[in-house]
């Protein structure tokens, strides 16, 4: 046994670790490659420690998945509050948080490339941008934005699958121009 399996670490710790290591594995390798004794592994614990804090692969898998949507929530959040408000506040901190820095880190890849292979994960992104969409339902109505909000699940798609146009920054800052907070800009 390694000393990472000896390491007295919290509760909170190894979840944390779990957690960041399946989407890591996710990300790399693919949903299939959450396998309970390769996250395990990956985090310096044993397959027990998968198995007290999720109970199940499916359980691992779902607690993950609310994990990326709860960590793209605060994103979203943040970007909002930085957002002058108005027509399209939420369709504008939704592109600025697609168009992030997208690293193996990043929720948003984690969660994307899960979502395209995972019936049960996809529903659960589509529940997350439902209630997002109603919360802002006075600002961010419309086909206008609904278009661009499209536009940039392409441009991340595309850019997860190493084939985005080059042009980030210009694509970014159409997609911006396009959801004016005064309805009356161009």
């Amino acid at each position: 046994m390694s000393d990472a399996h000896r390491k007295a670490k919290t509760p909170e710790q190894t979840r944390r670790a779990l957690l960041d290591r399946a989407a890591a594995l996710a990300l790399h390798q693919g949903i299939a490659a959450i396998t309970l004794p390769a996250v395990a592994e990956a985090a310096g614990v044993t397959k027990g420690a998968v198995f007290h804090h999720f109970g199940s692969k499916q359980g691992l898998t779902e607690a993950l998945c609310a994990d990326l949507i709860a960590r793209i929530d605060a994103e979203v959040d943040t970007a909002l509050a930085e957002d002058p408000g108005g027509h399209g506040c939420f369709t504008r901190a939704y592109v600025r948080c697609t168009f992030a820095p997208q690293g193996a880190a990043s929720p948003w890849s984690a969660l994307s490339l899960s979502a395209l292979t995972d019936p049960a994960l996809a529903r659960i992104w589509a529940d997350w941008m439902t209630a997002r969409l109603a919360r802002h339902a006075a600002t961010d109505q419309g086909i206008a934005l609904e278009i661009v909000r499209l536009a940039a699940d392409g441009y991340w798609l595309a850019a997860l699958q190493g084939h985005a146009p080059e042009d980030r920054d210009g694509i970014r800052a159409r997609l911006l121009a396009a959801t004016p907070a005064d309805r009356s800009a161009p």
